[in-house]
């Protein structure tokens, strides 16, 4: 048995993307075991999938190249892998890299295209095309050992029946956020046929969530009551998720839930369509050449006025719906 070990840090959605290419890759491979290594909280993400040891760490207990030094000697102690496969390919990974190149072993790191992006995401370019897909770019690292890996790249639903539309309006960066006062009005006009149910973390987007649940009928807000395996049983079981490129597109792919998204600064060109979703499920505004203008969609609007958003009307979501 060929024994890989994968490691990928954050962000969530990132880490979220690599289960199904993981899984697919697991079918075609039977010979071969993956242990991932990440954040502990990202455990959920991988139970239930076969020949995967998911190993959590705290990267607070392994600071500078002596505490990397230490958990790279841990992780070879522990797991014996034959092959290190870096997803993430940031100067923490490159450190973890070098030490086991010294040890002898072999490393495959994914190539994240970062020239091809930064042409993609500058405003006088205005010839925009689709990127590599991330999901292709994990498996290219898997490719590169030498094993097949052909993704399907179509949805699994986990749950037979499904009811009730999710509903996750926040993202981590203002740039891939509809204007809240949009969304309220997108779950007024929908709550009067659907079930709504909300999904969000920390204190602050419960609050506003809750806020929703008190002023339109037909909605409950899930946020910061279920454990991370208990939101993705329940995303499992929704005739749909509404999401803005954020992580939770990715948790609906992971349970075969589809997805419609709304997209401002970023764009999916930029290859973070959720696995299996479909391009005609993203609402975007597709004539401004501006967009995209940034990769993560944590820039500074260039025109200042976040047109990518503010121009979207809650009707062209409500249809796409």
């Amino acid at each position: 048995m060929t024994r890989i070990l994968a490691y990928r840090f954050s962000a969530f959605g990132d880490v979220a993307m690599t289960v199904p290419v993981f899984t697919e890759f697991l079918e075609q491979n039977p010979d071969v075991e993956i242990v991932m290594v990440s954040r502990a909280s990202f455990e959920s993400l991988f139970s239930g999938i076969q020949r995967i040891t998911f190993k959590g760490v705290d990267l607070d207990d392994y600071k500078g190249f002596f505490g990397l030094r230490r958990l790279a000697h841990e992780l070879r102690k522990e797991f014996k892998p034959d092959f290190i496969a870096n997803l993430h390919d940031v100067i923490r990974t490159k450190i973890l890299d070098k030490i086991f190149i010294r040890r002898g072993l072999k490393v495959f790191k994914i190539n994240k295209g970062k020239e091809e992006k930064e042409h993609l995401t500058n405003v006088w370019n205005l010839e925009k095309k689709q990127l590599k897909r991330t999901v292709e770019r994990y498996a290219d690292v898997f490719r590169e050992m030498g094993f097949q890996l052909e993704l399907s790249h179509q949805l699994r639903p986990k749950a037979i029946e499904k009811s009730g539309l999710g509903f996750a309006p926040f993202a981590q960066h203002e740039g891939k956020m509809l204007p809240l006062e949009k969304s309220f009005e997108l779950v007024r006009i929908l709550a009067q046929k659907h079930k709504i149910y909300f999904f969000g973390g920390g204190s602050k987007e419960s609050e506003t969530l809750e806020s929703w649940e008190n002023q339109i009928p037909n909605t409950e807000s899930l946020a910061g009551k279920l454990s991370l395996s208990e939101e993705l049983e329940k995303i499992s079981t929704l005739e749909l998720m509404i999401s803005m490129d954020s992580a939770n597109m990715h948790l609906a792919s992971l349970v075969g839930t589809r997805c419609v998204s709304i997209w401002g600064a970023t764009h999916p060109f930029a290859g973070f369509l959720g696995f299996g979703q479909s391009e005609d499920d993203v609402v975007q505004i597709s004539d401004l050449t501006c967009r995209p203008c940034s990769v993560f969609g944590d820039k500074e609007c260039y025109r200042g006025d976040w047109a990518c958003l503010e121009e979207l009307s809650v009707m062209q979501i409500v249809e796409k719906i």
